[in-house]
């Protein structure tokens, strides 16, 4: 007895075991020394005690039941664990226990330029191939979902006080046409102007006619923007989900009818504008919220305004799920199928056409006048939501770039300039 005691504690660290309340580890080393339970075992108890928890399901307690053996005790518990995995998540009554992030804002010495292709991309998925612009590293918002968290130092907030000089001093092949984003390693807007960031920016824009740069958001701080002259290569685009989502997993942003109205306002100014549906979340009756937004996207956009609509979902890297389950929150995030997705953590794929065939058709009155795509998903998804797919990430590069290249020069033909 002693002896596993010792094994116990071994296996309990690095855990979040102690982030449970004692009864629970309690029950947990319990059953452990009963059923001389292995490290994976206890592993996965602890797991599985942690995301009932934070999902404000039934207990790990109430899901057990002694069935004799090991084996079968354990795999009942499983069992029911993936059912509640599997159905759709209910948002009814869930109190969401996010949103009081506090972090500091730096300013920092890099060596170079945060200048390269996209963090997340992947030659196991269908890519765009989108060149990243880091102004500004870490986010101020606190969606429990996000992978920015693997990458960077939560608790602060990183402005590159050269930014503005290492932008100007960028080369750029004038022959070729570059598609930059700046919303992947914190939110383009939210920020405002903070440090010249978007007046940077803007010149950048204004100087290379041949890029066409992506202010990506789920914030309604639109005053720079309003304020100045937008160059027509400039695409502002926002994230939108329902306000259920919004409510209970992206702590601190704007509400979606902010971002709709901000995004409208930018349209009105006669910039083009863009809306990702990424991710799109399972929970219960999400499509008739999605219809929703889409119905109202169409009656208040004229489809000349909008450059693109993307569609994705929730993909995780294990370090990620290691860190929502270390923080010790209330959020469902992670209450779903989760099955392998060229090395990383997703829906299955039958989750994926219904979600991303059914939005699709929703958008139906735009079909042929908007660029739409699916971010970093499985090439055959394509075919099963488009009914056509690209041969390579170029491929797809290419026809995006022009299609964005087509929407510009709409723009500019309303006697807008560069």
């Amino acid at each position: 007895m002693q002896e596993y005691s010792i094994k116990f504690k071994k296996h309990i660290s690095n855990s979040n075991f102690y982030k449970l309340t004692p009864q629970t580890q309690e029950f947990i080393e319990t059953k452990a020394r009963e059923y001389r339970l292995s490290f994976q075992d206890i592993k996965s108890l602890i797991d599985m005690a942690t995301d009932l928890v934070m999902w404000q399901e039934s207990t790990i307690m109430d899901l057990w039941k002694d069935k004799g053996s090991k084996k079968e005790t354990i795999n009942h518990l499983k069992n029911l664990y993936k059912e509640i995995k599997k159905k759709p998540k209910s948002y009814d009554g869930f109190n969401s226990s996010s949103g009081n992030k506090k972090y500091r804002l730096i300013e920092t010495q890099k060596n170079n330029l945060g200048f390269g292709y996209c963090p997340v991309a992947s030659p196991k998925t269908r890519c765009c191939n989108l060149l990243t612009l880091d102004a500004v590293e870490s986010c101020g918002f606190d969606c429990s979902y996000c992978s920015i968290q693997s990458f960077y130092n939560q608790n602060q907030i990183g402005f590159d006080k050269n930014f503005k000089t290492r932008l100007q001093n960028l080369k750029l092949d004038s022959n070729k046409t570059y598609h930059i984003g700046t919303g992947q390693s914190s939110d383009s807007l939210m920020w405002g102007n903070r440090g010249g960031i978007l007046e940077a920016l803007f010149k950048f824009a204004r100087e290379n006619p041949n890029v066409i740069l992506e202010l990506k958001s789920k914030s309604d701080n639109i005053k720079y923007l309003l304020e100045n002259e937008i160059p027509a290569n400039i695409i502002s685009t926002w994230s939108l989900n329902p306000q259920t989502i919004i409510d209970n997993e992206e702590h601190l942003t704007a509400s979606l009818e902010k971002r709709i109205k901000s995004a409208k306002a930018i349209a009105n100014k006669g910039n083009l504008v863009g809306f990702h549906f990424h991710p799109i979340i399972v929970y219960e009756n999400y499509l008739d919220e999605y219809r929703a937004i889409v119905d109202r996207l169409i009656s208040e956009f004229d489809p000349n305004q909008v450059a693109m609509v993307s569609m994705g979902t929730l993909t995780f890297i294990k370090p990620v799920i290691k860190q929502l389950r270390e923080r010790n929150f209330s959020t469902k995030i992670l209450q779903m199928p989760l099955t392998n997705a060229s090395g990383k953590l997703s829906y299955p794929l039958e989750t994926k056409k219904e979600m991303f065939g059914e939005v699709y058709n929703m958008f139906k009155a735009w079909h042929g006048k908007v660029y739409f795509y699916l971010c970093m998903e499985d090439a055959t998804l394509w075919s099963e939501v488009f009914g056509f797919e690209y041969g390579s990430n170029d491929e797809m590069e290419g026809d995006m770039i022009e299609w964005y290249r087509k929407k510009i020069k709409i723009r500019i033909s309303n006697n807008m300039t560069i």
